[in-house]
């Protein structure tokens, strides 16, 4: 999960202070359980995140945990101080986005070496960190794969076989060091030129029809996973990982002990970028509801 999920906004930190009943997520109770206080997992406010929460917390009421769901809340900038305060005790982060926007800092360029920075940057929060998954959900690239199979183009640093590249994405894009600039100063091609267009949609549309070179898509976006395109191996690691992994409070850990952490571990171990494309896709595409598709991956995963 990149730049196009992470706009630092200074406001939404006013905003928390009233308190998180006002963002409009989605409240649902706690179902009977193991006793001790609900435990409460958020998403932030995009599907990916929503329906990682609903199999996380899933998964743990069918081990008996009491769990109250408050997703769909925003920003990570919002999320964070009741993250902190408590008051929100579990929500599955995404290491280097939480890194980068949740902290200021430079994440690391490998999954265990972000895992042990995020959990350095949480731990005077009194917020730890479980196993990191295999599923990512990160900024990657796409080209036509007519274009691709004929210019032997498989990796960024490829593109400088091509005389020309333009880069179609969102207006930030330009100046991040994940995106155009990223090409230009990590990359160093001189043959990329970069070409505004805000929505993902319209980008696709300019792929399509040869007007763009390349535009950035989610690894989770039913486009990273088309045949007609092909994601571009970032060879140089311009985009730092974003392996899946729940933030947990320290406090709801220490009492819940080790049955709590090996389930949530089981589930993390089970999830896969392509996996969570597909669930994405029958949100998004399809119209189902988030809780429904992840209870049918529990079940499949013999979770639930």
């Amino acid at each position: 999960m990149g730049w196009t999920r992470n706009i630092r906004v200074a406001v939404l930190l006013a905003v928390a202070t009233l308190g998180l009943t006002a963002c409009g997520g989605s409240d649902r109770p706690a179902a009977a359980g193991k006793g001790g206080a609900p435990i409460v997992v958020a998403s932030f406010n995009f599907t990916d995140s929503q329906i990682l929460a609903e199999i996380y917390a899933g998964a743990l009421e069918a081990k008996g945990y009491p769990v109250t769901r408050k997703l769909n809340l925003g920003s990570r900038e919002l999320i964070y101080p009741s993250l902190k305060k408590g008051e929100l005790q579990f929500i599955p982060e995404y290491q280097g986005s939480a890194i980068a926007a949740g902290f200021g800092e430079e994440p690391v360029k490998d999954a265990a070496g972000e895992h042990a920075q995020l959990a350095k940057l949480l731990e005077p929060s009194g917020v730890a960190l479980l196993d990191y998954a295999a599923a990512e959900d990160k900024n990657t690239y796409i080209v036509k794969a007519d274009l691709a199979h004929s210019k032997g183009i498989a990796s960024i640093s490829d593109l400088k076989k091509l005389d020309k590249v333009v880069l179609a994405g969102g207006p930030e894009c330009e100046k991040r060091l994940t995106c155009f600039k990223g090409l230009t100063d990590v990359y160093q091609l001189t043959n990329v030129t970069f070409q505004t267009v805000q929505e993902l949609g319209p980008r696709i549309q300019q792929l399509d029809s040869g007007a763009v070179t390349l535009v950035p898509v989610d690894s989770v976006s039913p486009a990273a996973g088309d045949p007609k395109y092909v994601v571009l191996k970032d060879d140089r690691a311009m985009v730092p990982t974003e392996n899946v992994v729940p933030a947990v409070n320290r406090k709801v850990l220490d009492e819940r002990g080790p049955d709590f952490a090996n389930t949530v571990n089981a589930v993390s171990a089970k999830l896969t970028t392509d996996g969570m494309r597909e669930l994405n896709k029958r949100v998004d595409a399809e119209g189902e509801k988030a809780v429904d598709v992840a209870k049918d991956w529990l079940a499949q995963q013999g979770l639930a």
